[in-house]
């Protein structure tokens, strides 16, 4: 009984952090991916590197803790997870590297071609990680080809299938509105004013791919069973499409930083909604049902949880600590101004 009550947590933990990576990191790719399209000069282009610079790294330090929680809590998942998703997921890897170099390299030369070629690293970065989690989580909630020795009986494209893809553009989507509110709010004049515009016209697409991605979930796959086991559970699904509405709300006022929360709402809302559904699956199965990972038969043991629990109160509350004061810290609007003056700026 208590190392269920150990499970329990752990899985609870294991969706915050993948929800707050979502949330944090998603603004940051969606700029990345919005950049070559939002920007007009070198000088707009260095707002934009600037206005996640400060932050962005400490964004992924969310996804190592994800993973890492995953491989400590679940450590059977992670490994069929991580066979399974090979290809997908060593695409995002690299992409996550190309995406980091860009920023340290961009300003090493002044030479147009090369900040253009780390301008598209960037851009590749960006798009194609948030595409393809997008995609695996999906996939997920829907149900991958494993065997009970958990062999994945599939390939890449085995993943790009239509439900797949509309976990995909959704997180696209979502993260395109997320990095263009972020950087209406951090940036003034042109830039932000074509950055707001940009985000209520992509609001659009956002808007019908959620609830796109919600209706067809519910022909797709059954995670609207749990919700109709425990209706209070459907706060969820109305507080993203609550977010959903705010963001027009505001966005249509110009309070960008309060689109920008809204956005946060829907973000954290709508990855919440898939993970919730699962419990308390982490990987089903949908060639064998007895082959399904749950967070019963694929934890760790009991004292492995006990001390990752002792471990996660002490370390996870001072990473929010950390976060917080380096936001607080960076809230500054990014001016061509503090560019000219700031020999470390991107």
């Amino acid at each position: 009984m208590e190392h269920n009550i150990y499970q329990i947590i752990w899985f609870i933990l294991w969706g915050v952090l993948w929800a707050v990576y979502f949330m944090l990191d998603g603004f940051d790719l969606g700029l990345g991916t919005l950049m070559p399209f939002v920007t007009k000069t070198d000088l707009e282009r260095r707002l934009v590197y600037n206005a996640m610079g400060p932050v962005w790294d400490g964004n992924e330090v969310w996804l190592i803790t994800a993973g890492g929680a995953t491989f400590a809590a679940f450590p059977k998942t992670y490994a069929v997870m991580f066979s399974g998703f090979y290809s997908a997921l060593l695409l995002i890897l690299f992409a996550l590297i190309v995406r980091g170099v860009s920023f340290e390299f961009r300003n090493k030369e002044d030479s147009p071609l090369w900040r253009a070629t780390w301008d598209f690293c960037l851009f590749i970065g960006s798009f194609i990680p948030a595409l393809l989690f997008g995609v695996a989580f999906a996939n997920i909630f829907k149900g991958i080809p494993i065997d009970q020795n958990g062999v994945f009986h599939g390939n890449i494209f085995t993943l790009l299938n239509p439900y797949g893809l509309l976990g995909g553009i959704m997180f696209v989507t979502m993260f395109l509105v997320h990095g263009a509110l972020w950087l209406a709010a951090k940036t003034e004049g042109d830039l932000s004013r074509r950055a707001g515009e940009i985000a209520r016209k992509i609001w659009a697409a956002e808007f019908l791919a959620v609830v796109a991605f919600f209706v067809t979930s519910g022909f797709v796959t059954d995670l609207w069973l749990n919700y109709l086991k425990a209706p209070i559970l459907l706060i969820v699904p109305f507080l993203a499409l609550l977010g959903l509405l705010l963001i027009m709300a505001f966005a249509a006022k110009a309070s960008w930083w309060k689109a920008w929360f809204a956005s946060c709402l829907t973000v954290l809302s709508s990855v919440a909604f898939g993970i919730i559904g699962l419990f308390p699956r982490l990987l089903p199965s949908n060639i064998d049902p007895a082959a399904t990972l749950t967070i019963y038969n694929s934890s760790s043991s009991l004292l492995t949880l006990k001390v990752m629990t002792v471990v996660a109160l002490i370390f996870v509350p001072l990473v929010i600590a950390y976060q917080t004061w380096a936001y607080k810290l960076f809230s500054f609007k990014i001016t061509p101004a503090i560019i000219a003056s700031e020999e470390e700026a991107y």
